[in-house]
């Protein structure tokens, strides 16, 4: 009998930023068509306490695996009666796309990280900064040339770049490209356009072949919105939305200067689900609006929602949200989105 091996992802309970967990199922070929419920101890996740520890996988998406021929079976997390569990954002998602699907919300986002490696006195320091024999960290040139760079002396970690690129193309993500970014050792992906769901499940699973491809290279990588303390920009994950409205030619840029509007009347609530650690990030310097004020602009990179210089050219389009951090819960980032701009 063919076996297939079944690669269960889900979101575990951890505070203040969920981890990414996975285990394999190894089952016939018949039974990988539709893979069935499975369990896990919810007490070793923060999930759940020692004496009533079970928990629930619910496949909820199948995708290609690369690394064995089998799937990835991306879950949510459910509670032995069928509830959801209170770690299960994205049950929120999907509620509250049914309730607004008729205005065709689409999203895109910019998931940026940073490759680093372990050292003898740091745990981790980004690729492209080294230690000197003390053990202090010896910083390269000044953020510039780093930004879409080629070389050695620029471009850091390129190789587990492209292959995490082909990984995603090839579990059929919606995956639509990547680039070095500002700091050395930091890059982007883009997941997108699509619809909601599509775009956070896709981004969950993008970040579990990031991290299981660098386990390869010896290499971590690293969603925190400020890696790197002092004259470094730090890693967002931008997302770029947009309402049918949004999109109509001649009444397009009403419907977006609407949304905006609405993005900053509920500055606080936004802030407030954008990533553990966004507040250190959204200072107002490299790049960003300070957390404490909202300011949106046309191909203002400092304001805290962005409009693309063609979106004003055109008068339609959508618009770009700055503010969340590199390590948010796209669910509930989309979530509140969706929310303020479409409820």
């Amino acid at each position: 009998m063919n076996k297939v091996c079944l690669e269960y992802i889900w979101l575990d309970g951890t505070k203040p930023t969920a981890q990414l967990r996975s285990k394999t199922k190894v089952v016939s070929a018949d039974e990988a068509s539709n893979p069935p419920v499975w369990g896990f101890d919810g007490s070793s996740t923060n999930q759940a306490e020692g004496d009533a520890s079970d928990c629930v996988l619910n496949p909820v998406k199948v995708y290609p695996n690369i690394f064995n021929g089998g799937q990835l079976v991306l879950c949510e997390v459910l509670n032995v009666d069928g509830t959801p569990h209170i770690s299960n954002t994205r049950r929120q998602l999907t509620e509250i796309v049914e309730v607004t699907q008729e205005q065709e919300p689409w999203f895109g986002v910019e998931q940026e990280y940073t490759i680093g490696r372990e050292t003898k006195t740091w745990a981790s320091i980004p690729l492209g900064f080294n230690e000197d024999e003390d053990g202090e960290l010896e910083e390269p040139a000044e953020q510039g040339p780093y930004y879409c760079s080629t070389g050695t002396a620029r471009a850091f970690g390129r190789s587990l770049v492209d292959r995490h690129m082909f990984a995603c193309l090839q579990a059929g993500l919606a995956y639509c490209g990547q680039n070095a970014e500002v700091m050395p050792g930091q890059w982007e992906f883009q997941i997108g356009t699509a619809d909601p769901l599509t775009v956070a499940d896709d981004l969950i699973v993008a970040r579990w072949l990031l991290d299981r491809l660098s386990e390869e290279y010896g290499w971590n990588v690293s969603f925190s919105g400020k890696p790197l303390s002092g004259d470094w920009n730090g890693a967002g994950c931008h997302t770029n939305f947009s309402t049918k409205n949004m999109r109509l030619p001649f009444s397009g840029m009403d419907a977006v200067a609407k949304a905006c509007g609405d993005l900053g009347a509920n500055a606080a609530s936004h802030i407030a689900v954008y990533g553990a650690g966004v507040k250190q990030r959204l200072t107002g310097e490299h790049e960003t609006c300070s957390w404490e004020e909202f300011k949106s602009g046309v191909s203002d990179r400092g304001a805290s929602v962005r409009i693309p210089w063609q979106v004003a050219k055109d008068g339609h389009g959508y618009l770009e949200d700055r503010r969340p951090n590199a390590n948010c819960d796209p669910y509930l980032v989309l979530h509140k989105i969706l929310e303020t701009c479409c409820t």
